[in-house]
């Protein structure tokens, strides 16, 4: 099989992601890559790690207009855009071609909701329903099947798949703290000021407390998998640690009863035995970002005392948080197995 792709969006770091990915994938052939700024310019000026790798050029990004001309005979379209501006284009894709947007315009079934979290008003709600949440390892079923994906936030892949075994389980109570952290790049190629290098280097700090925009889609993804009230549950905190790549959270959890380790480990062993990228650490393991770099793995380890435990997950957020599980997604979509062209190990040291 052969799968002709686009790349909407392929200048930033989830676009070059992507590219790195495509490129060594065996049935993908890279037909065009767009670009905003950079339109003119090569892949390989803009990413030099492909340089002799790929010759493609960076085109201008489509209109509304020409996005149906321009995409008409691709298999699968990437979109690699800034939050808002899949949106516009969505509509204008052909029946036939597959979408696989990695930014949050899809994930969150109310448009009320994306206003709320994204600032911005919905200018697409007709198009909400025909998206799978693509969080691979809890839709495998719905995604094979989907011919339009939300990809999931960096958050909340990381945070999701530390969670949903005990969730499904029903054996969560009470409050649910995610404390997670982040590396740089999960802000994106353009700089700001708290995304800076001298500001971020040495520095290590708190941002969005209660209105992370990955806060209601974890909501309503735990919601469907447990039916339970998460929006008063669940407390989300986020950080910025002075790393380039990389997701760490800890989730801190209340058991509606007492369990020993090894039965939490047998539970999340059962939930995940049919995924091939959860690697499961043991008790009183912590996994290590830099064990997932550059790779589309999440290591998961826990730690339980009675009823009060806590799971540690990691992943590289341009990878399994981004690029990697769009790859992913795109494989079960065409019937391909989910680790075509991503089982690749990471570094050490």
């Amino acid at each position: 099989m052969r799968i002709r792709v686009g790349i909407l969006g392929g200048s930033g770091y989830g676009g070059g992601e992507l590219l790195r990915w495509l490129l060594v994938h065996p049935n993908v052939e890279i037909a065009w890559v767009t670009a905003h700024e950079h339109a003119g310019k090569s892949v390989a000026d803009v990413h030099p790690n492909l340089r002799g790798l790929v010759e493609l050029p960076l085109h201008p990004m489509p209109t509304v207009e020409s996005i149906g001309s321009l995409t008409e005979d691709l298999e699968c379209v990437f979109f690699a855009l800034p939050h808002g501006r899949s949106m516009e284009l969505v509509p204008g894709i052909p029946e036939g071609v597959k979408v696989i947007d990695l930014a949050g315009d899809f994930r969150l079934r109310d448009p009320a909701a994306f206003e709320a979290h994204y600032g911005k008003p919905h200018r697409a709600p007709e198009q909400l329903d025909r998206f799978v949440y693509g969080l691979t390892e809890l839709r495998r079923a719905e995604i094979a099947r989907a011919s339009r994906v939300a990809n999931p936030g960096c958050f909340a892949t990381a945070i999701l798949l530390g969670l949903a075994p005990l969730a499904a389980a029903r054996l969560l109570v009470g409050p649910v703290i995610a404390d997670a952290k982040t590396g740089s790049s999960g802000a994106g190629a353009k700089p700001l000021e708290t995304t800076h290098h001298p500001r971020r280097a040495n520095s290590f700090f708190a941002y969005k407390p209660f209105t992370h925009q990955h806060l209601p889609e974890i909501v309503q993804a735990l919601t469907s998998v447990a039916e339970d009230q998460w929006s008063e549950r669940l407390v989300l905190q986020v950080h910025s640690a002075p790393v380039v790549r990389g997701i760490f959270a800890s989730l801190y959890l209340t058991l509606a009863e007492p369990m020993t380790a090894e039965e939490i480990g047998d539970l999340f062993r059962r939930f995940y035995a049919d995924a091939p990228f959860i690697r499961l650490l043991g008790p009183n393991t912590s996994p290590d970002i830099t064990w997932v770099k550059h790779t589309n793995f999440c290591d998961i380890g826990w730690a339980v005392r009675g009823r009060r435990a806590i799971v540690f997950t990691a992943i590289d957020n341009l990878v399994k948080g981004a690029a990697g599980q769009a790859v992913q997604n795109m494989n079960l979509m065409f019937g391909l197995d989910e680790t075509t062209g991503l089982k690749w190990p990471g570094s050490h040291p």
